[in-house]
């Protein structure tokens, strides 16, 4: 069973009202944006967009030994503003976005700085299947076995200097590509930044594929960010521009209602969202909510990364 959402939380609940108001005035003049394309995409199957296997992957660490989600649920139930609001609008819109050819800029505080198309972005390192906890901010989870490899692996290639204390990532901005971004009610390109010591965490990840096979556009192909222990808007999609800083990078939700998104945004149950609490969660074709575990269950290998830090305060 596929819980659409949550039963307690409507979508107006879980998304500023100006976006949410935004979204409706949309709606109801969709004539007028994108035209036939965009009606065009709804008669496709959500599973239509193109993915390839992935071969020679090995079985990476920290692997949680939960009930993965189906990935049908994985691929359909998706937050990817450019691409629509709802979140079955990703999995119809995305297919017009191009993947191939994809560059990647590294740049910044490094030594080496470099662009990474995808074939060389897929030989940084042996990629590994990981099965992680995925927490979104909204009280929804899901567990996906990922594919991908770790995001310090590309970091050390750029030899980061002693000055680089932030990362900061950037995803696809293109109008032709992503039709609705205009609707979305948010700031883009889309942007999101990691402290340099979390960002080298072994857990974070770069991911380009999911059960199996290389990412589906809607889940962020070809390249995206997956940081576990943190809500879900910071494992940020479709990646096009990583740069290494010295100050603390803006972040999308932040710039958008930094009462409610902080730079961190760890996943905490005894911190409530301003609007919500954070202490359950409901995984997606699950029935019952659940309680939420600090840190998403990865306290053991991150608690340590924000000694002295008053966590009531990281929102």
């Amino acid at each position: 069973m596929l819980i659409r959402k949550p039963a307690d939380l409507r979508y107006s609940d879980v998304t500023p009202k100006s976006i949410y108001q935004n979204r409706r005035r949309f709606l109801s003049s969709s004539l007028g944006v994108a035209g036939a394309g965009i009606v065009g995409a709804w008669a496709l199957s959500p599973n239509a967009f193109a993915t390839t296997k992935i071969a020679g992957t090995v079985k990476g660490p920290f692997n949680t030994d939960e009930k993965l989600t189906p990935k049908e649920d994985i691929t359909t139930y998706n937050n990817y503003y450019e691409f629509g609001t709802g979140k079955d609008e990703p999995a119809r819109n995305a297919h017009t976005l191009r993947t191939s050819p994809w560059q990647v800029q590294v740049a910044g505080l490094v030594g080496k700085a470099k662009t990474f198309d995808l074939d060389a972005i897929m030989k940084i390192a042996p990629l590994e299947e990981r099965i992680y906890r995925h927490r979104c901010v909204e009280r929804w989870s899901i567990v996906v076995p990922w594919i991908g490899f770790p995001l310090a692996a590309l970091l050390k290639q750029v030899e980061p200097n002693s000055k680089a204390k932030y990362v900061a990532f950037q995803t696809l901005h293109d109008p032709k590509q992503m039709p609705l971004g205009g609707q979305a009610g948010i700031q883009l390109p889309y942007v999101e930044g990691l402290r340099i010591d979390e960002a080298m965490h072994p857990l974070a990840l770069l991911a380009v594929g999911l059960y199996g096979e290389t990412l589906p556009n809607q889940n962020g192909a070809p390249i995206r960010l997956v940081v576990p222990w943190k809500y879900g808007f910071k494992s940020i999609k479709s990646i096009v521009k990583i740069t290494l800083t010295e100050s603390m990078p803006p972040t999308t939700w932040n710039i958008t209602n930094a009462r409610e998104y902080g730079f961190y945004s760890n996943v905490n149950p005894e911190v409530d969202h301003p609007r919500w609490s954070q202490a359950t969660e409901r995984r997606l074709g699950e029935l019952f909510m659940k309680k939420t575990v600090k840190f998403n269950g990865y306290g053991e290998q991150v608690a340590s990364l924000y000694t002295g830090m008053d966590l009531r305060k990281n929102y």
